[in-house]
């Protein structure tokens, strides 16, 4: 009984988060062949049936030799649709033409870029026929594939708010920053052991590839040098955008080899060696760096074929944060709350602030993380945009996460939609969880609280991100949300357990120009010291 309550209830909400897109579909067939095509209509000034099924279905009669501004010399069209082409008077003008002639259903083809239909509100009551703006050379499409008469239908399913792409981008994020912070977390046990292993040398792989950041002042010196490099990237885009892109195929590559390496170590997976002269190789690692380079080059040379592509882009994406996660540590709680605190700033600053600067009235954040055309970013309310003839791909950076909508298929007929998530909204709190990771293993932490409640925490975050851009209807800088609930909870626990100091002051990552001694020693665990103190 309680799980089909629930079911009600979800049901509801799904419902109830419908929305009335202005994108809609125009379904043509002869009886025998059928094809479907994308309009633009305004739901408040002509609704349409929100199904096939509901549609009425008219025969379509080419007017497209006409402009429709007036009924002079025109025969009557009484109960069919008809296509009319765009130019010279307002819609409003041609649906009451269409309505004088008997039109059902008017058409407007558009060599120009579709745009929401509007009318003065006294228009409104005028016109009680259904309009839509179509692609001209969709309708030259279908005069070649539709040799004989065309019956026409016009609907608009309704789109789901919640589209199911956010779970996925849900999932991807907290799968990414989970597994991120569990690795660093078995860097620092195997560091340790190794280090306890050969005398206190602290010398291990772990150790080969990892940064540490332990200064206040480097960590404002990072923050200063993003924000001139976004502001580079704002004003010189269309230079250091192939620069990024060769950077993140470097990178990308690089990070996957460690990704399947790893997998392929917890595997079992062993290796053949051989040497060739004073160089030593493994059959393993040269087939690993052969396939991830492959796929970073793949990547490259199709990053813009939109329907396929970000899939390889996400595989990437997760891999480059992972092995960021990993080799990238911060040494202490202080230096976790300067860094996160200045990025919240930094996000919340290019998103919201820069707005009232630049000239087209989008934050540099957007520009940059979509591109000079992210023409979706810059619409108002319901207003749409549909490029009326194939556009040229343009370059855009490859810092997000990318998932298209699964529903809504005018959307997809009327050109790809995605969810994206920023990298840094994983890197960021990736970095914070994975030294919560680091210290559940120098406190030997039996539940690993710290890793467990800071992921928590980061689910929370992540939630409370999406429902707002759902209810506010724009995207959010994300890291607003993650920040205050992962330092919060994060300090809240080490309170609770009477760590705060020990968690305040850091790991052994700690170094020799720090004014503090470390937590721990190099390559000492706990139980070592209190055998000291014995």
């Amino acid at each position: 009984m309680e799980s089909v309550f629930r079911s009600i209830v979800l049901s509801v909400l799904f419902l109830a988060s419908l929305t009335n897109c202005q994108e809609g579909i125009l379904h043509i067939s002869d009886g025998v062949t059928q094809r479907e095509f994308c309009i633009v209509h305004n739901h408040s000034w002509t609704p349409l049936a929100q199904s096939l099924d509901a549609a009425t279905q008219y025969p379509l009669v080419n007017l497209t030799s006409q402009l429709l501004c007036n009924s002079s010399g025109v025969t009557p069209v009484n109960g069919k649709a008809v296509v009319v082409m765009r130019g010279d008077c307002d819609f409003s003008q041609k649906a009451l033409t269409a309505q004088e002639l008997g039109a059902t259903t008017l058409l407007i083809a558009s060599n120009k870029t579709l745009v929401t239909p509007s009318a003065n509100e006294s228009e409104y009551t005028k016109a009680t026929i259904p309009l839509a703006l179509m692609r001209y050379r969709d309708f030259l499409e279908a005069q070649k594939v539709f040799t004989g008469d065309m019956e026409v239908r016009l609907y608009a399913p309704p789109q789901a708010k919640i589209d199911p792409s956010i779970l996925v981008m849900l999932l991807i994020a907290v799968v990414t920053v989970a597994l991120g912070g569990y690795w660093s977390g078995a860097c620092e046990r195997e560091r340790l052991s190794s280090g306890h292993d050969d005398g206190g040398r602290g010398e291990s792989k772990a150790d080969s590839s990892e940064v540490s950041l332990y200064s206040p002042l480097k960590v404002v010196v990072l923050v200063l040098v993003m924000c001139g490099m976004l502001v580079l990237m704002y004003y010189f885009y269309k230079y250091l955008v192939y620069v990024i892109i060769v950077i993140f195929c470097l990178a990308s590559a690089n990070a996957l080899f460690f990704c399947f390496d790893a997998l392929l170590d917890i595997i079992g997976c062993g290796t053949v060696r051989f040497s060739v002269r004073s160089w030593n190789f493994s059959v393993r690692s040269i087939i690993l760096a052969s396939v991830c380079i492959v796929i970073a080059i793949i990547w490259g040379v199709y990053r813009n074929e939109d329907r396929w592509i970000w899939i390889l882009q996400d595989i990437l994406g997760i891999a480059f944060c992972l092995n960021f996660i990993r080799t990238f540590s911060l040494s202490n709680f202080k230096i976790c709350v300067i860094l996160l605190s200045l990025l919240l700033l930094y996000d919340v600053f290019f998103v919201f602030i820069t707005p009232f600067f630049t000239k087209n009235g989008v934050s540099i954040m957007v520009q940059v993380a979509l591109g000079p055309d992210a023409s979706g970013e810059k619409m108002h309310g319901n207003m749409v945009e549909v490029p009326a003839e194939p556009q040229p791909p343009t370059e855009k950076l490859p810092v997000v996460m990318r998932v298209p909508r699964f529903s809504g298929l005018a959307q997809n007929l009327c050109g790809m939609q995605f969810s994206i998530l920023g990298y840094g909204d994983i890197i960021v709190p990736g970095l914070l969880i994975a030294y919560c990771s680091r210290f559940d293993v120098l406190v030997n932490s039996r539940w690993k609280v710290y890793f467990i409640s800071c992921c928590t925490a980061y689910l929370m975050g992540m939630i409370v991100t999406f429902a707002v851009m759902l209810l506010s209807g724009m995207g959010q800088p994300a890291l607003l949300y993650l920040v205050p609930f992962t330092l919060i909870t994060s300090a809240v626990v080490a309170g609770c357990r009477g760590e705060m100091r020990k968690f305040w002051t850091g790991t052994s990552y700690e170094v020799l120009d720090s004014s503090r001694e470390p937590l721990l020693s190099e390559g000492r665990t706990e139980r070592a010291i209190e055998g000291d103190k014995c």
